[in-house]
């Protein structure tokens, strides 16, 4: 072998081991930095049905967005054990809700030039009722307490509540006649005690009181209003400033959401929040994280809600009164329903 062939010999020598070292101590790095990172827990075929067998106990409902072959898969685990090996089923979806028996899924289907959305109404046991196309991305999806009403919201254009400009469109579906209100918006409005009316106006976020009435997100001229909603007479009234997907409590008498706080970051301007509607006073929870999520009451007196996590979100969890520290409730999860 020449000399310049012996030379080439060694530069590849140390090219290879260079890389070998360089993967070595990326791979270290990597293993030391998930040291103390919640895993997601193991998950298997099950079964998940929105009516808990008698002695089951509660359970919570949810996405599963732990990478495999169950992710976006709705699973179940007990309530009291939420990071216990998840029982999967088959249904996927981007945002889910349950109650009563009637569970609403926001799933994406694939189509020849892009995804395409629909809404699918899902009985006690997950098979489909009935399934409606939506016009766009989904974001936020309810269920009456009885289960005879569904609500859904996706954004028509923009992607993301902190966009400069979006528009959503929520709908309302009555389960026992399938009468659907297509969009809120055609509601009349009342703002601050006078009849209202904007081009600009969105709705999105409903919760539910009852089978009659439910409270949205109404926003208008860069201003985000906490409206009641009648559905019988088709109206919106406004009932409070500042709020962005409400959520209200089991007991009815308080209304937990997303307020933006002067002085925050532009793409972080979100804490959460709980309104006593009684009295209209508001209290700051312990959480001081950004939230850009519809919360959900898995008590009277606690707050679950997603964050990002190392696996899409993971769901967190702080007292309503604003007491305690915020504690992580479940990796890799979101959209959580609790059942029975």
């Amino acid at each position: 072998m020449t000399g310049k062939g012996r030379l080439l010999l060694l530069l590849g020598a140390v090219l290879v081991l260079g890389s070998v070292a360089a993967f070595a101590v990326h791979h270290a790095v990597e293993r030391a930095g998930g040291r103390g990172r919640p895993q997601p827990p193991a998950a298997a075929d099950g079964r998940v049905w929105l009516a808990a067998p008698a002695g089951a106990g509660r359970r919570m409902i949810f996405r599963n967005t732990a990478g495999g072959p169950h992710r976006d898969e709705l699973a179940s685990v007990p309530t009291d054990r939420p990071e216990a090996q998840r029982a999967t089923s088959k249904l996927t979806c981007l945002r889910f809700s349950a109650a009563g028996g009637t569970g609403i899924c926001l799933q994406s289907a694939p189509g020849p030039l892009r995804a395409s959305y629909r809404a699918v109404v899902v009985d006690e046991r997950l098979n489909e009722r009935r399934s409606y196309p939506l016009p766009g991305v989904p974001s936020r999806a309810r269920v009456s307490p009885s289960g005879r009403l569904v609500a859904w919201t996706v954004f028509v254009s923009g992607d993301s509540y902190g966009a400069t400009a979006f528009s959503t469109r929520t709908s309302i579906l009555d389960t026992r006649t399938w009468k659907l209100q297509d969009n809120l918006e055609e509601y009349d409005l009342k703002v601050d005690g006078s009849w209202y009316r904007s081009l600009d106006v969105n709705v999105w976020g409903v919760t539910f009181a009852d089978d009659g009435h439910f409270y949205a997100t109404v926003s208008t001229r860069g201003q985000t209003y906490l409206a009641k909603g009648d559905i019988a007479a088709h109206s919106l009234t406004t009932v409070h400033s500042n709020v962005e997907c409400p959520s209200l409590s089991p007991d009815g008498t308080r209304i937990a959401y997303k307020k933006r706080v002067p002085g925050l970051p532009a793409d972080s301007p979100w804490r959460l929040y709980v309104l006593d509607l009684r009295t209209m006073r508001e209290t700051a929870t312990a959480e001081h994280r950004t939230v850009d999520d519809q919360a959900v009451w898995a008590t009277d007196t606690t707050l679950v809600y997603a964050l990002p996590g190392k696996s899409g979100t993971d769901l967190w969890t702080v007292p309503a009164q604003g007491s305690g520290t915020p504690q992580r409730l479940a990796s890799a999860a979101s959209t959580p329903a609790f059942i029975g």
